[in-house]
């Protein structure tokens, strides 16, 4: 009987993990996030900044377009949203662009756009993540002109 008492002592004490095994585990799992995570979370920006440069491009070209059908580019008043909506355009052909929406930054913020611009025909550029001209990072403005 005692042999029995022993077998299940050992078998009992078996049945778990010690405070100090989770700790030691979790303290390995808070280095490896330590080391990966300054990795990753400057992509996370690049990722953003280069989204806002193939929007901007993708903008350009049904500017692009839009200019060829119409003989102008849209003014500032009429913005971005003349590519979507006829502005009261004769020669308007659009929507140019396929989903019929001008969607906003990578940043939730809109667009700005200028005609005539003051680094070409038109300007386009997103403030970046702080919404402010100027910057460096992803705070760095994207425009259509650098």
């Amino acid at each position: 009987m005692e042999s029995e008492y022993r077998k299940h002592m050992l078998l009992s004490n078996r049945q778990g993990f010690t405070l100090v095994e989770l700790l030691v585990v979790m303290a390995i799992i808070a280095l490896l996030a330590a080391l990966v995570a300054p990795k990753v979370f400057p992509k996370l920006g690049k990722g953003k900044t280069a989204a806002a440069q193939a929007q901007i491009e993708l903008f350009g070209q049904a500017l692009d377009q839009y200019r060829l059908d119409t003989g102008h580019y849209p003014t500032t008043e009429q913005g971005l949203q003349s590519l979507v909506t006829n502005p009261g355009v004769d020669k308007w052909q659009g929507p140019y662009l396929k989903k019929n929406v001008i969607p906003p930054d990578p940043w939730g913020k809109a667009y700005n756009y200028q005609n005539p611009g003051s680094h070409g025909e038109y300007d386009l550029w997103s403030y970046g993540r702080d919404g402010t001209p100027g910057g460096e990072g992803e705070d760095k403005d994207v425009t259509n002109w650098e």
